[in-house]
């Protein structure tokens, strides 16, 4: 049974940094490609940054340069780096895995996702 976990998600003001896991079991995310998702209160899951199976990203403009994705292999978990935090970035985050790989892709492209993680940025 495959299955996601993130965590991380904290409240914390604004400038301030994060990181998010999310671990993986029942599969190897060697073999995946890894994205991430999220979505604010009332509105739609969209994807934010992407991690290929050979190290490829890929960023949405709205998180380029603060936002950092990384894998770790050997733990089998999925990393989103959240530096100078800003209160638009307020929202469930979700990663997600699938064996086809896209720039980032939509939420229909992933075949698999955690539970969420929940991050507020207070200014």
């Amino acid at each position: 049974q495959v299955k996601l976990v993130e965590s991380g998600g904290a409240s914390v003001q604004a400038g301030g940094s994060l990181r998010l896991s999310c671990t993986a079991s029942g599969v190897s995310i060697s073999n995946y490609c890894m994205g991430w998702f999220r979505a604010p209160s009332g509105g739609e899951r969209e994807g934010i940054a992407s991690i290929d199976t050979d190290g490829t990203t890929d960023y949405d403009d709205s998180v380029k340069g603060r936002f950092t994705v990384s894998t770790d292999h050997a733990k089998n978990t999925l990393y989103l780096q959240i530096d100078d935090l800003e209160p638009e970035d307020t929202a469930m985050y979700y990663c997600a895995a699938d064996l086809r790989c896209w720039a980032i892709g939509s939420v229909d492209e992933y075949r698999y996702w955690g539970q969420g993680t929940q991050v507020t940025v207070s200014s």
